[in-house]
């Protein structure tokens, strides 16, 4: 009986950890983003630069104590790891529960969303068959498998595997934004859209419903500078809306996201932290698809001075518009990014460091014909 209960625990508690440190570690992006909200939400700005090394490091750590339990290796080390492991989340869960800090734990990534309290009552389950697992180990006396090589390398290819995620994008996109999806179909009509504007005298910063500011007033334009856009949704669902304004605030969403040919969007959500040779790269992609007739637009949360000193620096013709960088890095697990579009569908996408030459893509996508 006890010997039952063992390998039912170990079996239950290695799987949730293999899937959670899968789905979070094929998008290392976005765990970093979860991560960066947490330090933020707790007040440890220090620790940003280091979210990434601590998002593959985590889902790593993750994957690698389910495979252990899976394995059941080194039982000592991989009970204790995992109790460790569930006793410091479920005190952060609570918190957040309690506090509601951080809206989205993102335990399970973007694959299954579950409110705090929901993330709590599983990480009390989870404890549940973590104290089964230490009780029918010790009185079933389970031997435990040495199986050292194939655990090391299950981590190291892990790691490897999570790495060659943030250099191309996700393996499975769990996001609305995927491969094949109508991006058209994703902005509700029950919502808000508002700009912001700066006195460029002031410093003072006014809001504005987007269809009512005084953009036509050239003398109040030449005080103001846009700062950024917001969208207030008011259905019960997440709000996955794009809105593209330009540098007066206009709402030119419509027209690129139902645009009748192919259209490739360059997704910025940081200019400032974007590499230098993956924006030089995505500069000669849009000369050349814009050589060829093709229409680029390049979307980024930045100020319009930042935007006018990316477009001198690396020579760029495309039009540049203002989105809300939220909605950037779901579009696009990249910075920068860079999605191929036509009639609102999304034929493809990808991370710029990776990005293949524009020949390449022409090849196998642009000399396509209408079905």
């Amino acid at each position: 009986m006890m010997k039952t209960i063992y390998h039912i625990s170990r079996l239950l508690l290695g799987i949730t950890f293999v899937f959670s440190g899968f789905v979070k570690g094929q998008d290392p992006l976005g765990t970093m983003f979860k991560i960066e909200d947490y330090l933020i939400a707790y007040g440890w700005d220090w620790a940003l630069p280091f979210a990434l090394v601590l998002a593959i490091l985590l889902c790593t750590a993750e994957f690698t104590i389910g495979a252990g339990l899976i394995l059941n290796y080194q039982t000592k080390l991989m009970h204790w790891s995992v109790l460790l492991f569930m006793l410091f989340f479920t005190a952060i869960t609570f918190y957040d529960a309690l506090y509601n800090t951080i809206a989205d734990c993102g335990c399970f990534g973007d694959a299954i969303k579950l409110t705090n309290w929901q993330t709590f009552y599983k990480n009390i389950v989870l404890l549940a068959l973590v104290a089964l697992l230490f009780y029918s180990s010790h009185k079933a006396n389970m031997p435990s498998h040495r199986r050292t090589t194939l655990f090391i390398v299950t981590a190291i290819v892990f790691a490897g595997f999570s790495i060659w995620s943030y250099v191309h994008l996700p393996v499975i996109d769990f996001l609305p934004w995927k491969k094949g999806n109508t991006i058209s179909s994703l902005n509700p009509q029950s919502s808000e859209y508002f700009v912001k504007y700066r006195n460029k005298t002031t410093g003072e910063e006014k809001e504005f419903p987007a269809n009512n500011f005084p953009y036509n007033d050239s003398v109040w334009m030449s005080q103001w500078e846009f700062v950024n856009s917001r969208t207030v949704n008011h259905s019960s669902s997440i709000d996955y809306h794009l809105m593209i304004t330009d540098t007066a605030g206009n709402d030119v969403s419509a027209y690129y996201l139902n645009y009748p040919d192919f259209l490739f969007i360059a997704t910025i959500y940081n200019l400032q932290s974007a590499p230098d040779k993956a924006l030089k790269k995505l500069s000669r992609f849009i000369e050349n698809a814009e050589l060829e007739g093709y229409t680029c637009i390049i979307l980024t949360s930045a100020l319009p001075e930042d935007i006018d000193n990316f477009a001198q620096k690396y020579s760029i013709s495309a039009q540049i518009f203002n989105a809300d960088d939220i909605i950037l890095k779901m579009m696009v697990r990249a910075n920068p990014g860079l999605m191929l579009i036509k009639n609102g569908i999304v034929i493809d996408k990808w991370n710029v460091k990776s990005l293949p030459d524009y020949p390449r893509i022409a090849k196998k996508y642009l000399n396509l014909t209408d079905s």
